[in-house]
């Protein structure tokens, strides 16, 4: 896999004229730059370490793998934020050191910043190695080396070189390969994305921006969506280390044609992915660190300046579990940006003080898409498992603190940052341990296994206090159970928590009616002599039935005392409510269903006097029964007559 090399180091210490001399590409493109004799803006290069390689002119035929991408970053303080832009995405670092002058403050800074960015590994080039004699070089080495101990350079090569010479450009090249031949760049993701650090336009070509591809692959005639917007495009060309191809990789300088854009529609820092890969969000959770040789602890709310990628932007810093947050120590917040960001698990970030406007804390994401957690709350532990080195841990922490919501497929690979395969295994190792459900396999939809579990237990709970509170109904509508217990709940996952509790048998489904397994409607002695005498008067009453309060008052009862045994009666189809205070015995209304649909067979509508004639019922019962089935969309009315409906 290719790889990406870094320069860094104080101004004026001969970063940009040593890339030249190995490379022989002039990083400093802009005029003002030539003007001033400083780097300004990025600059970016290319070394062939293979068998012959040389610089860029050697380079068109050379096997891609072997070809060092370089990016050279300026070094005044003033433009520490192009630096940090940078050093993103870079694999190791060339720690460039004048040693006319030595160690200087961007020199250390410039370290801290690759320490921040989790940049793990790199070499030390001691540049002006011409204008010092030999006891001084070596004693700069030493100094050099000593410095150094304690950081992730700790043990570093260290070469001395001069560019005007060419003294020790060939054991800086041969140290670069080893470096590569022994780097495996830790790029775990296969989503596309690629932090834009410039935007330019070509004659004849439109709108190009470049960056370093940090994860997936990109092909011409795709469509890309620049984030945190929408706005969308499509690749016209690629050009890879300066060689024009169809397909990018990620670990190289990449040069993407965009179609139909202009150079005002993109800004520098958005990040080129796919549409509806990223979630840009306002609020994100971040393992952070405060540098040991910060001058001050890091308090809650501290405002600053915020740097992912290639993007600056102002942010607050909220601490969870303290109030400040000491040199050297570590923990994990929250920072809310002024503008939404576009970030995946593991993206490193760099936060820069006001005054004295440097470096002094930076960390990784670990929720791009913040979760809503209050200070000192129990949650703020569960957040710190986020911060796990086991993507097993990570994702089912995800998924926990995603609530009833869950996360889509697209969601998790941006919250874990794995690839595919290995996000595919990782749910797969979760749902055997009953930590992760797909609760919604068309959408990809996944929740936390725990809260499957929660949410199950509490609707059994609701369910009994439901059969407690009002025992004589056999059950709940399913409507019912979602818009009260369901509420907030989604549709899908209400769904598939019910079918689950209906397979495991701990709840039994009439229809569309649910209830626990073991529930059944039971009449207390009182109660069931009250069912039995209006069965016993209904049942005799037939196609004429007795008035409900003639019914009761010999019970001395009111029809409010006897709602409940009504209501039982209705729901399992004994008695059916016409209108009003008006009950027919379920059998008899069923015998009269069956006239109409008789009479139907050899007519084609019914009048008053035609029902009348076919069941013998009194006005009293006559015009109440024919509305009923009109309710029912057995018949309907047209002007003084029925027909009737044809249903299955």
């Amino acid at each position: 896999m290719p790889v990406i090399m870094g320069t860094a180091g104080h101004i004026d210490h001969g970063k940009t004229t040593l890339i030249k001399a190995l490379t022989g590409i002039d990083c400093d493109r802009l005029s003002e730059e030539k003007k001033r004799g400083i780097t300004i803006e990025l600059g970016f290069a290319f070394l062939d370490l293979g068998p012959g390689g040389g610089g860029a002119e050697s380079g068109a035929g050379q096997d891609d793998e072997s070809r060092l991408g370089i990016v050279d970053v300026p070094g005044h303080e003033k433009f520490v934020k192009n630096m940090v832009a940078g050093a993103t995405g870079v694999d190791f670092v060339m720690l460039v050191i004048a040693a006319d002058e030595g160690i200087m403050p961007q020199t250390r800074e410039h370290l801290e910043i690759c320490q921040l960015l989790g940049v793990s590994d790199g070499l030390v080039a001691l540049t002006k190695a011409d204008m010092v004699d030999e006891e001084w070089l070596e004693m700069v080495k030493d100094e050099v080396a000593a410095w150094l101990e304690p950081s992730f350079l700790g043990g570093a090569p260290v070469v001395a070189v001069s560019s005007h010479t060419g003294q020790g450009l060939d054991e800086l090249k041969d140290t670069l390969r080893a470096l590569m031949a022994d780097f495996t760049p830790r790029r775990r993701s296969d989503l596309f994305r690629l932090p834009v650090d410039r935007v330019f336009t070509m004659k004849g070509h439109g709108t190009v921006v470049t960056g370093t591809m940090i994860s997936g692959s990109l092909s011409v005639g795709e469509e890309v969506r620049l984030y945190p917007g929408d706005t969308k495009s499509k690749v016209r060309g690629l050009q890879s280390h300066g060689v024009t191809v169809q397909t990018a990789r990620a670990g190289r300088r990449t040069a993407v044609n965009l179609h139909g854009l202009e150079v005002d529609d993109i800004r520098r820092g958005d990040v080129l992915a796919r549409p509806d890969t990223l979630v840009p969000a306002e609020v994100w959770d971040i393992e952070l660190s405060v540098l040991e040789s910060s001058r001050r602890p890091l308090k809650h709310r501290k405002e600053v300046h915020f740097h992912h990628g290639a993007r600056e932007v102002l942010a607050r810093i909220y601490l969870l579990d303290r109030d400040e947050l000491k040199p050297g120590e570590t923990a994990v917040c929250q920072v809310r940006f002024t503008e939404p960001l576009a970030g995946v698990y593991g993206d490193r970030v760099v936060l820069r003080s006001f005054s004295p406007l440097r470096a002094f804390a930076g960390g990784r994401v670990i929720g791009p898409r913040g979760h809503k957690v209050k200070r000192f709350s129990p949650l703020v532990e569960a957040l710190a498992a986020l911060a796990h080195e086991s993507p097993e841990v990570v994702a089912a922490a995800q998924l926990e603190l995603a609530g009833p919501q869950g996360l889509s497929w697209s969601e998790l690979l941006t919250m874990t940052n794995l690839e595919s395969k290995a996000l595919e295994k990782t749910l797969g190792v979760l749902g055997g341990q009953q930590k992760a459900t797909l609760f919604d396999r068309e959408a990809r939809q996944y929740a936390g296994g725990q809260l499957v579990q929660d949410l199950s237990d509490s609707l059994l709970a609701w369910l009994a206090a439901f059969h407690r509170k009002d025992s004589m109904k056999p059950g709940v509508q399913r409507g019912e159970l979602a818009s009260s217990w369901g509420r907030g709940v989604p549709p899908k996952l209400f769904h598939f928590i019910v079918e689950r509790l209906l397979k495991k048998g701990d709840v039994a489904a009439e229809q569309e009616m649910l209830r626990l397994k073991d529930h059944s409607v039971s009449l207390a002695s009182d109660q069931e002599a009250v069912r039995a005498a209006l069965m016993a008067a209904y049942g005799q009453g037939g196609v004429t039935p007795p008035n409900l309060k003639d019914v009761l008052e010999p019970l001395g009862l009111t029809a409010r005392q006897a709602a409940p045994v009504l209501k039982l009666l209705q729901d399992q189809g004994e008695l059916v409510r016409v209108k009003d205070d008006m009950y027919y015995h379920g059998p008899a209304l069923n015998g009269i269903r069956d006239a109409i649909v008789g009479f139907f067979e050899t007519r084609a509508e019914m009048s008053a006097p035609d029902f009348k004639d076919l069941t013998g019922l009194s006005r009293k019962y006559l015009i109440p029964v024919l509305e009923y089935f009109d309710k029912e969309k057995l018949t309907v009315r047209v002007g003084d007559v029925r027909h009737f409906r044809k249903r299955s």
